[in-house]
């Protein structure tokens, strides 16, 4: 993780965070979705200057590694690109309202953790490199109580 400079402050500020599609639907198994949301949030970094690291995705939720400037609190990153991504994610592909009962992309909530001296970058970066893997989605599967 590399230091950054602004003009009136360095920072060195990383976040792990996990956004679940509403009803957990598996709509992110599909390759043109991934791409889709892949370069959507590609574009939203370049916009806000948010840096994404790492994105992996296990078909029902969404894994970030993403670095911020301090001006950017974590629920604030989380709900712009929440908020980009879901619009711009309908408007390529009108279908998934119908399949998204209420017309929401993203479920409320979500997880944001920080890199610090108990959580390390590679292991964030491995564990979000590893989503989709077989082991995952064995895990996963045990989990389930049935399929929507």
């Amino acid at each position: 993780m590399e230091l950054k400079f602004a003009s009136h402050c360095s920072y060195q500020i990383r976040y792990h965070m996990v956004m679940c599609l509403k009803y957990r639907k598996l709509l992110l198994r599909q390759n043109n979705y991934v791409d889709s949301l892949r370069i959507i949030l590609e574009e939203i970094g370049e916009r806000y200057w948010f840096a994404f690291d790492e994105i992996g995705t296990d078909g029902d939720h969404v894994h970030v590694f993403v670095g911020a400037a301090p001006k950017w609190s974590p629920s604030r990153i989380m709900q712009v690109v929440k908020s980009v991504s879901a619009r711009q994610m309908f408007s390529e592909y009108p279908a998934l309202r119908k399949q998204l009962w209420g017309g929401e992309y993203w479920s409320d909530g979500g997880y944001i953790g920080t890199v610090g001296e108990g959580t390390t970058e590679s292991i964030v970066r491995k564990y979000i490199q590893e989503q989709g893997s077989e082991r995952e989605k064995e895990l996963y599967s045990q989990l389930k109580l049935f399929k929507f």
